[in-house]
């Protein structure tokens, strides 16, 4: 029965790994990441500088110039065959980073590595990998299995040096040997990175003067860090609408508690003989404390799911759930039909961040340890307090307006855009914009697609400033009005959070003439 089980276990998860990287080679913008990468090594076997490279879609590479070393090879194959290949070694990875993880759940059970793969491969941050060709999950990989102390021991530090050498985050696991007194795997690890450093400066010189003088700080380049998919601490604060001159603060003292609470209780975890939990846990404060933690960067938060749910007390199983559903489903995605409060939709849409926080307080258990002794009650009273734990949460954020800044998908398109038929849709033309305008200062149409609403519009010979709201109190975002047209101007922008969006027009002498929102708001349902 038993065999019989972990088959199917293995079954289940080759049919969910055929299905995904079909479902992959069908999308048309399929392992973008590696295309970046093929592209990029092309032009610095070409002699091109490696960091002046950009994709067709915009972006450039980003990595460590050590990085360019390891992805040499991969210009050797046509980008078909690589893209085959590269898929393969991902799925490979899901089954290497669940040996030791499904060790650690269910020690001699056969069916929990296969059950650990399975749920790993239904997650968005594995289903990312391998939809952009990413090699983050190699980086998790590496660090898991030096920090799990899987590796044998002469060479611990090792593979989280080269990791780290590759991306540099893993250099917290650095840190927390140095915390948890594993002073040869710290020693190891920091000159494996040195030496890969060194390496790369050798062989790679321009590169990496370039990069660690410059490149490396350029955060800006990885793409819009206030998106809804980069679900680090600085991405949330960035989307709450922190002012620029106090973020530097006030994201380094979130970040710097977080990081001493979760090293602190690592180090307590692998004196406990659990350090697998205590990789794991440093795996999530990387993922709170990098400046840029995009979905197939957050690996650490599934597993950190998987631990919760293995380990004993209802409000650790619940908690793991909870994250587990998170990092599988998009909940502002899923749950926002029903998300009628704004700060309810900001804590589905920011629910991976704030998970990642959890674990790293929390620690699997640390402070439950510490203050419920849920080992010794009963389990009627262990479901209670989560029932009011969670109710005490929804109802915090249900009373809590949108934050300002909390609508990352917000863009207005300038005359360079006018082109294009996705973004400018109601009228082409000056003929067509003449007619579509009336007597309302502002007329404009909606276009609804899966993740964002786009506005497009004329506005009349009396608006001077045309203004877009988020959400209440939130900072206004002033909308271009472009005279694409003689004789008419036109404006387009789009957005993801229009249920309290509002459309403010104002004339030459500062006062608004119209304001528009129950028009948003039901575009915006339409949408949802």
């Amino acid at each position: 029965m038993r065999d019989r089980r972990v088959l199917l276990l293995w079954a289940a998860f080759a049919l969910t790994a055929a299905v995904s990287v079909g479902l992959v080679l069908r999308r048309p913008d399929h392992l973008s990441d590696l295309h970046i990468y093929y592209g990029a090594l092309s032009d610095l076997r070409a002699g091109r500088p490696l960091y002046d490279y950009v994709a067709e879609n915009g972006g450039p590479f980003t990595y460590p110039p050590f990085a360019a070393l390891v992805l040499w090879p991969v210009t050797a194959l046509p980008e078909s065959v690589l893209g085959a290949v590269w898929l393969l070694l991902t799925v490979a990875a899901v089954v290497a980073i669940a040996v030791p993880v499904g060790r650690v759940l269910a020690p001699g059970r056969p069916w929990a590595v296969a059950a650990t793969a399975t749920v790993l491969m239904l997650s968005a941050p594995v289903q990312s990998n391998l939809r952009f060709g990413q090699m983050s999950i190699v980086i998790v990989l590496l660090a898991l299995l030096d920090g799990a102390g899987v590796t044998p021991a002469r060479w611990r530090g090792v593979l989280v040096g080269v990791a780290a050498a590759i991306k540099l985050t893993p250099l917290l696991f650095v840190v927390y040997f140095l915390a948890a007194r594993r002073y040869r795997d710290a020693a190891r690890a920091t000159v494996a990175f040195l030496a890969c450093a060194a390496l790369a400066a050798v062989v790679l010189p321009a590169e990496s003067r370039t990069y660690w003088l410059g490149t490396m700080t350029k955060t800006s380049r990885i793409g819009d860090l206030a998106s809804l998919g980069n679900q680090s601490v600085h991405g949330m604060l960035l989307r709450v609408g922190v002012d620029p001159s106090a973020l530097p603060v006030v994201w380094a003292a979130l970040v710097g508690a977080l990081c001493v609470a979760a090293l602190l209780r690592a180090r307590q975890l692998t004196v406990q003989g659990r350090p697998g939990h205590a990789a794991v846990l440093v795996g999530c404060a990387t993922v709170a404390a990098s400046p840029v933690s995009w979905t197939h960067h957050q690996i650490w938060s599934v597993l950190a799911g998987m631990l919760l749910i293995g380990a004993s007390g209802v409000t650790r199983k619940v908690a793991g759930a909870a994250l587990l559903v998170a990092m599988v489903v998009s909940l502002g995605a899923v749950l926002g039909p029903v998300s009628a409060r704004p700060g309810v939709q900001f804590l589905l849409e920011n629910a991976r961040t704030l998970g990642a926080c959890a674990v790293c307080l929390a620690g699997f258990g640390g402070l439950a340890f510490a203050t419920t002794g849920a080992r010794r009650r009963a389990a009627g009273r262990a479901w209670l307090r989560v029932g009011v734990a969670a109710t005490a949460t929804l109802a915090f954020f249900a009373v809590q307006p949108l934050p300002a800044g909390a609508d990352p998908t917000f863009k207005a398109y300038s005359l360079d855009d006018v082109a294009n038929p996705r973004y400018f849709f109601v009228c082409r033309g000056a003929d067509e914009c003449a007619a579509f305008g009336g007597a309302e200062p502002v007329t404009f149409g909606t276009a609804v697609e899966p993740t964002k609403v786009r506005v497009n519009g004329v506005v009349s010979a009396q608006v001077a400033r045309l203004e877009y709201h988020s959400a209440p109190g939130g900072a206004p975002r002033v909308v271009p009005l472009l005279a694409a047209y003689p004789g008419s101007r036109t404006f387009s922008f789009r957005s993801a959070a229009m249920t309290h969006g509002r459309l403010v027009a104002y004339g030459a002498d500062g006062r608004p003439l119209a304001t528009y929102d129950d028009e948003l708001a039901a575009a915006f349902g339409s949408h949802r």
